[in-house]
């Protein structure tokens, strides 16, 4: 029976070509709908209530379903994926929002239309553990960070053709156009990935040696290559089939690597849906001039779309733990200069360059987290980091409210700002660069825990 099949290094061999960018299309296209059917509810909110479908209060209970459904949807999708495949994970998810979002479109009351909603958040939720993770396991290490990069720069592209599209087809068709348009693209898009391969990578480790090894071979001749596989440069821990419980994530080797991604992802999501969702709103209610909201607004559009271009090309070069540092500092500084601006042109400035910050902090911050971990776990331990981020956004406005009602938006802009600072020293101090290297070189140190995580599926690890 064949196991070891060398896939790790049989996929950093292949130069980039049209297998690889047919991978981020089909992942980045995935994102790109998650995307629209996440930003949509801005829109979609403010219809249904000019139209009296909809209250302010019904409308907070959609915002909190889909936060929910989120979260879940990113727990569940790590055990899944390590468990029956990226590829069943990542169908099942796109699968769940695209359906969902047809029948949210037969809605027929707002209290029916919330619960699909945690339903489908749950399918949206998912795809973001699974898009990077994707990328991160078949892309060379040479070119990952461009590829995140990209993937970003699609993604982005989401939100801003959400504002075009619903200008368009609200007034003209109604609000459950929206829903009808982002399903019927994602569930044209289920149907274009259906032939996205198994990773390789996750067969070999499952012991589904043949499998890998037959998909590898089909890339290696779309890509041209036939001279026969080097020996990994890095030796693997074990090379059969092993099933790694999550406990091994606060193991002693691994605890490290989960607690950095999980302060990293509460971090970069707190902030990016922090100055992106709440600070235009704190400027207009202090007395400040609504040119701050629309300048910002326009400077978010713009920085969304520039920041993961910036990415993609300073990805491969910072890496990931340094790329997302000096971004976080530069987000700091920024946030503390932003709302002391009057000038117009200077407001339009800094907010497109503080977005472009935090979009390349949030893109390297979440997308640099599945190279932490081993492809037995890699999944769960995104989608533990992401868990944990989702959580925070939940109790965010809470804590966002409270600030700004007793320190003014001096106090958001200072915690956020602290913020940003925390996660740069965090990764300056302990963080772990993957930039460059196999993935299988940055796993961590074989150890006894380690070896009785991989030996003992059901064994819970007591030391951290």
């Amino acid at each position: 029976m064949l196991n070891h099949v060398n896939a790790g290094a049989r996929l950093d061999r292949l130069p980039i070509g049209p297998f690889h960018r047919r991978v981020l299309w089909l992942v980045g296209m995935g994102m790109f709908f998650d995307s629209f059917d996440n930003t949509l509810s801005g829109s979609v909110l403010a219809a249904m209530l000019h139209s009296h479908w909809s209250t302010l209060q019904l409308n907070s209970f959609f915002m909190s379903a889909t936060f929910l459904g989120l979260t879940i949807g990113a727990a569940l999708s790590g055990w899944l994926s390590d468990r029956h495949g990226r590829l069943f994970a990542y169908q099942f998810n796109l699968a769940i929002f695209g359906a969902m979002a047809l029948v949210s479109a037969l809605a027929p009351s707002m209290h029916w239309l919330i619960a699909i909603r945690f339903v489908m958040g749950i399918g949206m939720g998912a795809e973001y553990v699974m898009g990077y993770g994707m990328i991160v396991e078949f892309v060379p290490p040479e070119k990952r960070g461009r590829y995140l990069g990209l993937l970003g720069v699609i993604t982005g592209a989401g939100v801003f053709i959400t504002s075009v599209v619903g200008l368009v087809a609200i007034p003209s068709l109604g609000w459950r156009s929206m829903f009808v348009i982002g399903g019927v693209g994602t569930l044209w898009l289920w149907y274009l990935r259906r032939h996205l391969p198994e990773s390789p990578r996750w067969l070999e480790r499952v012991g589904r040696g043949e499998e890998a090894d037959a998909i590898l071979r089909q890339i290696e001749a779309e890509a041209g290559v036939t001279t026969p596989v080097q020996p990994a440069a890095v030796p693997v821990h074990a090379p059969e089939p092993r099933r790694v419980n999550i406990s091994v994530l606060f193991s002693r080797p691994v605890i490290r690597r989960t607690l950095v991604a999980i302060v990293s992802n509460v971090i970069v999501l707190f902030g990016s849906y922090t100055i992106t969702g709440w600070m235009p709103t704190f400027f207009v209610s202090q007395g400040m001039s609504v040119t701050h909201s629309l300048g910002f607004n326009a400077a978010m559009m713009g920085g969304y779309v520039a920041g993961p271009f910036l990415c993609a090309y300073i990805a491969d070069r910072l890496g990931r733990r340094w790329g997302v540092a000096v971004a976080a500092v530069f987000c700091a500084a920024l946030c503390v200069i932003y709302p002391f601006l009057t000038s117009s042109a200077a407001i339009i400035a800094c907010g497109f360059f503080l977005v472009g910050g935090v979009a390349v902090a949030l893109i390297l911050g979440l997308g640099g987290t599945p190279e932490l971990f081993p492809t037995e776990y890699r999944f769960r331990g995104a989608g533990l980091a992401q868990t944990a981020g989702r959580l925070g956004l939940i109790g965010g406005p809470f804590l966002i409210l409270n600030l700004f009602g007793h320190y003014g938006i001096g106090g958001v802009i200072g915690a956020v700002s602290g913020l940003y600072v925390v996660v740069a020293v965090l990764l300056a101090a302990a963080g772990i660069e993957t930039n460059q290297q196999s993935l299988e070189a940055v796993e961590p140190d074989a150890s006894s825990d380690h070896d009785q995580a991989f030996s003992d599926p059901t064994r819970a690890h007591s030391r951290a």
